[in-house]
Order: C-alpha cells, then sequence, then structure tokens
C-alpha cells in the first residue's frame, strides 16, 4: 500500500466479490473484505476521516 500525499484527495469505492464488499480507496488502501456492505461502507468512512485528521495535523492544525 502507498501513501498519498497531503494534498491529495482520497475518493472511495465499494465494490462486492461473491458475497463480500471490499471497500478500497484511489491512495491504494483496502478494507478488508466484508460480508456487510454497511460495514464496507463504514471502512470506508473511517478511512476518510482518518486521512482528514492525518492531512489537518500534517498542516499544523489541531
Amino acid at each position: 500500500m502507498h501513501e498519498q500525499s497531503a494534498t491529495g484527495p482520497h475518493h472511495t469505492t465499494t465494490t462486492e466479490r461473491g458475497s463480500f464488499a471490499v471497500a478500497r480507496c484511489t491512495c491504494g488502501w483496502a478494507g478488508p473484505a466484508r460480508r456487510s456492505r454497511d460495514r464496507a461502507r463504514t471502512d470506508a468512512a473511517d478511512h476518510i476521516g482518518a486521512t482528514d485528521d492525518r492531512d489537518a495535523r500534517a498542516q499544523g492544525r489541531p
């Protein structure tokens, strides 16, 4: 997995493989395979939230 620059946007998608759903991001991140589509979407939202927090810290914001 590679990290995207602090200034680049993250865009997530959720795809299905059989009975599993996987969240992925343009930065290369991928969540675990989930049987619950809602949980895969939550994984994606958590990833976006974590990257927003990390980006804010990198720019010196609390």
